[in-house]
């Protein structure tokens, strides 16, 4: 796969190779059941071995330069070419927002069909449920402005998409990967392996919506609308219970491109940049994963900042 190749088509392709790009990564994640490579998928939970590297991105929103940079940088590509262990694994939010959601999307799914078993999509609160939607929506005008008097067709093909992708990546005894947070209904890794299945929606709204925060003890109301903010307690009590040490999520714009909260226990990434956000830096994670970390605070090496 040559990325360069690629990014040029990024800017030409019209509607029916979006169309048909996207029912191609369609039909790959409704196959993924069972072990798949280094991945074990159950239900929407996808397990991946402590073995080789994990490429970790989070919120894009559109910002297709920010993607194209740090796949340069980190030459992930060549490195999923030469090396099966290597995982590129992203943490929501693709579009919506960003002028270039279509072509940043594009780029996404063109690398899940060429690397199947390697690329994870989770997702994020722009890509949830119809009635859990991150306000304002702005992925239809988006795509107006990109396809024209096509744009209804591809924006319903693309939140069918949507609900292909997974609520989190777990690597035992190492980490819990989602876009928002977690909660404290959550009692093992069955819970977020059918948050779907809930009618009711609360649990999959927590994992897309939750923010930590460092003054309560539990959970609190969210001033986002939407989900809840959740304290240390939650975050040492479910680790505990999924046998996990770090809880990697995205979600929050961070000026510097990631956070840490909890003791070290959660880490945020940030990966786009621009409005609406103006976050001075971005940053992804380059994580070897058969090490085991104690906390977030010994990744820092492994944080690049762009």
């Amino acid at each position: 796969m040559n990325l360069s190749t690629l990014t040029e088509e990024i800017y030409s392709f019209q509607s029916n190779e979006f169309i048909e790009t996207i029912n191609e990564a369609m039909n790959i994640l409704r196959k993924e059941n069972g072990k798949i490579g280094n991945l074990t998928v159950i239900n929407r939970l996808v397990r991946l071995e402590p073995t080789g590297e994990a490429l970790v991105i989070g919120d894009l929103h559109g910002d297709l330069e920010s993607l194209t940079s740090i796949l340069e940088t980190s030459k992930f590509i060549e490195e999923m070419t030469k090396n099966k262990d290597a995982a590129l694994i992203f943490l929501g939010d693709y579009g919506d927002r960003g002028q270039k959601s279509a072509e940043t999307y594009f780029l996404i799914l063109k690398i899940k069909i060429a690397f199947p078993s390697q690329v994870i999509l989770l997702r994020g609160n722009h890509e949830a449920p119809q009635d859990l939607l991150g306000y304002p929506h702005n992925l239809p005008t988006n795509f107006q402005q990109r396809f024209n008097e096509e744009w209804h067709m591809t924006y319903e093909k693309i939140r069918s998409l949507h609900s292909c992708f997974y609520n989190a990546v777990y690597v035992e005894h190492r980490y819990l990967m989602l876009h928002g947070g977690i909660s404290p209904n959550i009692k093992d890794l069955n819970d977020i392996a059918q948050a779907d299945d809930n009618q009711d929606e609360e649990l999959l709204e927590e994992l897309l919506w939750n923010d930590p925060d460092e003054y309560i003890r539990r959970v609190a109301f969210s001033p986002r609308g939407a989900g809840k903010i959740f304290g240390k307690k939650v975050t040492e009590s479910v680790l505990e219970n999924l046998s996990a040490k770090i809880l990697i999520r995205g979600h929050e714009p961070i000026n510097m491109g990631y956070k840490m909260n909890h003791d070290c226990k959660v880490l945020t990434l940030f990966s786009r940049k621009g409005s609406p956000y103006f976050n001075q830096w971005g940053a992804y994670l380059q994580l070897p994963l058969a090490k085991e970390f104690e906390d977030a605070s010994q990744l820092l090496p492994f944080i690049h900042k762009f």
